[in-house]
């Protein structure tokens, strides 16, 4: 961790602070160390004011068979590499101090007396004044940095093989349709409802157990005591399943499906979402590791935006840890530790989820619309269709007044087209004249009446077509 100092009328105080995960592969430190050391200078430049000088501090427990000793020696490359990257900037690092084990070194100070070289005790936790009071007021202790890491680390246990084991078999179904243009949405879709139903199910077992700060973060973003925390973080792995946390995991790969799921960072929401990040976290083993960028990313996110900074930095780092290259991670870090005011990131994920709310119901509107036009047309054809099928039946009008429209629908389709051509020509053919005229019918004196066109409008067009057909064919006016 770096902290800025400033010095203004001869008092000093602290500036911004940066801090980044120690990264396990040394060659990556000289790029740490530079990407550290320009994010606090530049952004403290920012908000007005350069700082005059720097404190670096290592902190790192030591590993299996090492010595807190061990520990400060082989951090000494990345203490000089900070301090060469911040005197670049011309900010010099007055103090770097490594802290392990309950001791400190200092990597400025070469004097035996005041830095010795089995390190400096530090004070026990819990003997200060400020303990006291703070025990006093209800405070309760926050753990160590190895504490909030535990939460959030893969599992190492035997559920491990179990946990890879759904997700190998998970990733063979889902990732082809997330690479699919077509099913990604509905890929969001359900991996979007699942944590929904995770998180519901959360909310219940705690408002079951009876726990405070069931709708708030509190309870569940390290404010309990160490216990607490694990039996908490046991009950919610007892409580998703193998097959859902591959389902989510995998599914939070997408960056949409990932952004619409940070929306959940505030009132009644926060809590459960963040128990369910932490949770997947936890999931994402051997090989998968590199998945736990996503849901610690979120669950740095949504700490931040409750207000708790150092599980945000904490959880942000290790995102960091998993993929160096996970843009989310970097620019939520950078801007956590700049001291920026997480409200205008909200505010945008707020403004998002509102729109797309309003286009999905505008969308909602114009189906629904579409589906009643659709109805109303199949409506008018069935009616159509069936007053055709009464008019073939019927018999046609005698009169020459103009038809109905289901009588005009049945004669098209009775009478095939006519071939002015052909028709005359063709040996055997039915003559023209009598298809197109009815038997004469006698009037009341007995002379016979005049031809009647079967359809109205032909006129005497019609009449003249019959007699000239008839005259052709041998037939006389009149006759059947």
């Amino acid at each position: 961790m770096l902290a800025a100092l400033h010095d203004r009328d001869g008092r000093g105080r602290f500036g911004g602070r940066a801090r980044l995960g120690i990264p396990g592969n040394a060659d990556d430190w000289a790029s740490v160390a530079r990407q550290l050391t320009e994010g606090l200078v530049k952004g403290s430049e920012r908000r007005g004011a350069l700082p005059e000088s720097i404190v670096a501090f290592l902190c790192q427990d030591p590993k299996d068979g090492e010595s807190a000793r061990e520990v400060m020696e082989r951090l000494r490359p990345l203490a000089q590499l900070l301090r060469t990257a911040c005197g670049a900037l011309d900010v010099p690092v007055i103090e770097a101090l490594c802290i392990s084990d309950g001791r400190f070194w200092s990597y400025c100070c070469p004097s035996e007396q005041c830095c010795p070289s089995d390190g400096t005790p530090m004070g026990l936790p819990g003997t200060s004044v400020l303990a006291a009071a703070a025990t006093y007021a209800g405070l309760q202790i926050r753990g160590s940095l190895r504490e909030f890491r535990a939460r959030l680390i893969p599992w190492e246990t035997a559920a491990a093989l179990e946990q890879e084991s759904a997700l190998n078999s998970v990733s063979m179904a889902l990732i082809p349709r997330i690479l699919d243009d077509e099913s990604r949405t509905v890929v969001a879709t359900e991996t979007l409802d699942l944590a929904h139903r995770v998180m519901r199910r959360f909310a219940d077992s705690t408002s079951a157990a009876g726990a405070p700060g069931v709708s708030g973060v509190p309870a569940v973003s390290g404010a309990a005591s160490v216990s607490g925390a694990l039996s908490a973080d046991l009950r919610d792995d007892e409580l998703l399943c193998h097959d859902e946390a591959a389902t989510l995991i995998l599914g939070l790969q997408d960056r949409t499906t990932r952004d619409r799921a940070a929306e959940w960072m505030e009132g009644d929401e926060a809590g459960p979402a963040l128990r369910l990040w932490r949770a997947l976290a936890r999931r994402c083993v051997g090989p998968y590791g590199e998945h736990a960028a996503a849901p610690l990313t979120l669950a740095g996110w949504v700490a931040w935006s409750s207000g708790d900074e150092l599980e945000a930095r904490e959880a942000l780092a290790m995102a960091l840890g998993a993929d160096p290259g996970y843009l989310f991670a970097r620019l939520l870090h950078q801007a956590c530790n700049e001291g920026l005011d997480p409200e205008s990131i909200r505010r945008c994920l707020r403004k998002e989820r509102v729109d797309r709310a309003g286009a999905e119901m505008i969308a909602s509107s114009a189906s629904s619309a579409s589906s009643a036009s659709s109805a109303s047309s199949a409506s008018s054809e069935s009616l159509v269709d069936a007053g055709g099928a009464s008019g073939a039946a019927s018999t046609p009008s005698r009169s020459g007044a103009a038809s109905t429209p289901s009588t005009r629908v049945a004669s098209r389709r009775r009478r095939k087209p006519r071939s002015t051509g052909n028709a005359e020509s063709r040996p055997g053919s039915r003559p023209s004249g009598t298809a197109g005229t009815r038997r004469p019918r006698a009037t009341a004196d007995g002379s016979p009446a005049s031809e009647v066109p079967t359809r109205a409008g032909d006129g005497t067009g019609g009449g003249t077509r019959s007699r000239r057909g008839a005259g052709r064919h041998g037939t006389k006016q009149g006759e059947t």
